[in-house]
């Protein structure tokens, strides 16, 4: 029996499609794929983050961010000149792709923004990523920034977010 369940993976490892590719690449590696301009991700974070050393197995080991990036991201924002986009059901991303980031369907290319936790009020400046998926689709938020916001790292947060 334990070969029938088997096959459809093997046969799946060996399909062309880049989408199905992603599925058996490691989340460092999906992560490098995507095509962001370099010049575009310069501009957000000109230091970003290292990814988590192989070993790493607890929250702390994950988030490599430095406490300046962390300072830097629950600064006090400055209101004027944020665009509200709107609010969003966010879980956990991957904790192997570093930095303070929200991937969201509320946004189609890369850009600076904040995000508040409606359940304490806190809130913290991060990169926003668009997810691909339909709107209302939910999104995916770092293990650093769920940190900062002090979420709890199973739950389901909701979230507005704000657009410099």
């Amino acid at each position: 029996m334990k070969y029938v369940v088997l096959v459809p993976f093997v046969i799946l490892a060996g399909c062309d499609s880049p989408s199905l590719q992603d599925a058996f690449q490691s989340p460092a590696t999906a992560a490098n794929a995507a095509e962001v301009p370099a010049t575009v991700v310069a501009t957000l974070d000109p230091t970003p983050p290292p990814p988590p050393p192989p070993q790493a197995r607890i929250v702390a080991q994950f988030d490599t961010t430095t406490a300046e990036d962390r300072a830097a991201a629950t600064a006090k924002p400055k209101p004027a000149g944020e665009t509200k986009l709107g609010t969003t059901i966010a879980t956990l991303g991957s904790p192997a792709d570093p930095g303070i980031w929200l991937k969201t369907p509320l946004v189609k290319t890369l850009v600076m923004g904040r995000a508040v936790y409606g359940a304490n009020g806190k809130s913290v400046t991060l990169e926003l990523r668009p997810s691909g998926g339909a709107d209302g689709s939910g999104s995916q938020i770092s293990l650093p920034a769920m940190r900062l916001l002090d979420a709890p790292l199973t739950g389901l947060l909701e979230l507005t977010v704000y657009a410099n």
